[in-house]
């Protein structure tokens, strides 16, 4: 059954990426799961709707997490003084490992539902690892606790430790079985999710390709993350033009939905085919600052037509929350403009607030807004807890934005997917 219910409070979103739509003391109508609109005065014909009063919150649309390992939630904020390669084989390999036991599985995946569920989080795409049934596991706990999105069960054939390699057979027959479990779940979706070229045989990535485009499944991996990392992808597939231009070879850049994260150097060799319709970029400001690959060159991207959102891509970002990505892509993007490509603009709040909703919603389709027809994703914050003297004189978006920087730990009050009021 759709939900039909109405919310009160202070609404705010994003119109487009430079302007924020602001609606105090409002309602805000969901009728058969979907945004209806957004009164001043509620009208006579929705009156017997149940009514959610949050008076003096904010209300602002679920966000979207492009990018997050889910196996490795249990080491955020370690190792971080370490570069990507060595931080993957020294501690994120040997971690992931673990999930072959679905007792730890079972333990650690619902610490990180948990703490998902908390967040201003309502759509997810997530990797697990090569274990076909904990990455079951992982998509059960979320379809459980109402979130919306896609989980990845991850390949790899190569250039991995031994007790992570599969056989290209049955890395391809793992994903086929995988694809086969979770066609009957809701609001969970399976992903291919090659972990990157380096990981993957040229016969196993074009297996992929073709099993995404038989099958219209999107895919999701990385992209021109750290220098050394392209380097040996230009190794590994000589007759590519770029690490981009690879996947392009192999039936994985936008012949179907394409989520590339990263794309920090990609914008001077493979802007053009990022440019697809079809493929969005999760810009992940705080891994590639603590693992060291660099700044995006986001606002350029963002110029040039590429549809971008945010990542929190934990474990490399420390945080769950897409607050510490908006807050952390404005921040690099200054360092950027004022350090090595003052060409480029400096990233505003409200467009980095913009990719976390309405940027990264569009993926998963008419998500991250309150615009009529729209799926009714919301999320309710409690800001009363800063002690300022300012509160009374700020407007809805200044409210919004000192949320994002001085939140500490988030406060939800509440949180609805398609209109459904998820169990916190």
């Amino acid at each position: 059954m759709m939900e039909n219910r109405v919310l009160f409070g202070d609404i705010i979103w994003s119109l487009d990426r430079n302007t924020l739509s602001e609606h105090s003391s409002s309602f805000l109508v969901i009728e058969n799961g979907a945004v209806e609109g957004v009164y001043e005065s509620l009208p006579e014909r929705f009156k017997s709707f149940p009514l959610d009063d949050w008076s003096g919150k904010i209300i602002i649309p679920g966000m979207c997490d492009l990018h997050v390992h889910a196996p490795q939630y249990q080491f955020r904020g370690l190792w971080m003084d370490m570069e990507l390669l060595d931080w993957l084989n020294g501690h994120t390999f040997p971690e992931e490992s673990r999930y072959r036991d679905l007792s730890y599985a079972d333990e650690a995946y619902g610490i990180f539902t948990h703490d998902l569920l908390h967040s201003p989080t309502t759509r997810v795409c997530a990797f697990a690892t090569l274990h076909t049934e904990a990455s079951l596991l992982l998509m059960n706990k979320l379809e459980e606790a109402g979130l919306s999105g896609y989980v990845g069960k991850v390949s790899m054939d190569r250039n991995c430790p031994d007790i992570l390699r599969e056989t290209t057979e049955q890395s391809v027959e793992g994903n086929l079985e995988f694809l086969n479990r979770s066609a009957g779940f809701e609001n969970m979706r399976p992903i291919i999710t090659p972990r990157f070229i380096p990981s993957c045989s040229d016969d196993l990535m074009r297996a992929l390709g073709r099993i995404s485009v038989e099958r219209h499944l999107p895919v999701q991996s990385h992209l021109s993350e750290n220098p050394s990392e392209i380097a040996w992808v230009q190794e590994l597939v000589p007759e590519s033009s770029s690490y981009a231009d690879a996947y392009r070879m192999f039936g994985m850049m936008g012949e179907e939905k394409t989520i590339m994260a990263h794309c920090v150097y990609s914008y001077e060799r493979e802007l053009e085919l990022l440019q697809n319709p079809n493929v969005f970029v999760a810009h992940c400001p705080d891994s590639n600052s603590n693992i060291y690959s660099g700044i995006a060159r986001v606002t350029a991207l963002m110029d040039a037509g590429v549809k971008v959102g945010l990542g929190s891509d934990v474990a490399a970002g420390e945080e769950i929350s897409l607050f510490a990505a908006i807050t952390n892509a404005v921040k690099v993007s200054k360092l950027a403009h004022r350090i090595s490509h003052p060409e480029d603009r400096m990233l505003t709040f409200r467009e980095a607030f913009f990719l976390a909703t309405r940027g990264g919603g569009e993926f998963f389709g008419p998500v991250g807004a309150f615009d009529k027809g729209y799926e009714a994703d919301a999320v309710v914050l409690d800001d009363s807890s800063f002690r300022t003297t300012l509160r009374d004189r700020l407007t809805l978006s200044e409210r919004l934005e000192q949320y994002a920087y001085v939140k500490g730990r988030d406060n939800v009050c509440a949180k609805y997917v398609k209109g459904k009021r998820l169990v916190l």
